[in-house]
């Protein structure tokens, strides 16, 4: 059973950075074939899909999505030999505090994954707290 571990959440001031790590073990099949992506969800708010990255086994078209509201401010990137996905958070504002998950789908598409398709997500973790506040 695949399972995702997060970590490297924490308080940070407004303009400050942060890299969260999504861990996976469990897989059923080559890693290679996992999309895996960000998501967060602010108290009163609905979960949202905010970055997503998938291997060129899966598409050789976007590897990556970003949503608008983190573009230019957000990387991710993931290192298949350490099953391991991170997310670089620069230039941090306090609408990013939220809860932030990641997910993973086999042989899913970036976009698929992000914007929470029906059957695209096979395993969620259990998510960290990021707060940005001074």
């Amino acid at each position: 059973q695949l399972q995702l571990v997060e970590s490297g959440g924490g308080l940070v001031q407004p303009g400050g950075s942060l890299r969260l790590s999504c861990a996976a073990s469990g897989f059923t099949s080559s890693s290679d074939y996992y999309t895996i992506g960000w998501f967060r969800q602010a108290p009163g708010k609905e979960r949202e899909g905010i970055s997503c990255i998938s291997d060129s086994m899966i598409s050789s078209d976007a590897n990556t999505y970003y949503a608008d509201s983190v573009k230019g401010r957000f990387t991710i990137s993931r290192n298949n030999a350490k099953n391991t996905v991170y997310l670089q958070m620069n230039s941090l504002k306090p609408e990013d505090t939220a809860t932030y998950y990641c997910a993973a789908g086999w042989i899913t598409t970036v976009q698929a994954l992000c914007v929470m398709s029906p059957g695209a997500i096979d395993s969620w973790g259990q998510g960290t707290q990021v707060t940005v506040s001074s």
